[in-house]
């Protein structure tokens, strides 16, 4: 695949012909993605795009510590409200404080703390409130 360029060519010329040779082969057919926009076309110009995409892509976050902590509480939260036994809230809650304290005792950037240990009583209670709901 790897065809060296004739000196008697441009580059142009060259490239040219070997995308017309795969078009004519059908190496382009069936393309993921073939018939839909690009991904950010008509979206205004962000010189970060690479840098979120590659942070997204990787799963990675650059929010600091304390603020990570306060979104993983919230996204636990949500999970736990979804659980479908009061035995699997309790002990969710229960790791979840243990994941707040020690999280809380090493965060070493960003404001101070406002996550605080969920009451698992409390917790339980809401739980009772939303199932009832269903």
């Amino acid at each position: 695949m790897a065809e060296r360029k004739p000196g008697n060519l441009d580059w142009e010329s060259f490239v040219d012909r070997q995308i017309r040779e795969a078009e004519e082969r059908g190496e382009f057919d069936n393309l993921p993605g073939s018939g839909k926009p690009l991904p950010g076309y008509g979206e205004s110009y962000d010189p970060d795009w690479w840098l979120k995409q590659f942070l997204s892509r990787e799963g990675l976050s650059v929010l600091p510590d304390t603020l990570r902590l306060k979104k993983f509480v919230e996204e636990e939260r949500g999970r736990l409200l979804a659980s479908d036994s009061e035995e699997a809230v309790r002990r969710g809650v229960g790791e979840l404080n243990r994941t707040i304290a020690r999280e809380i005792g090493r965060a070493t950037s960003g404001p101070t703390s406002t996550v605080s240990l969920l009451s698992e009583e409390e917790f339980v209670g809401l739980w009772r409130e939303t199932r009832e709901g269903r």
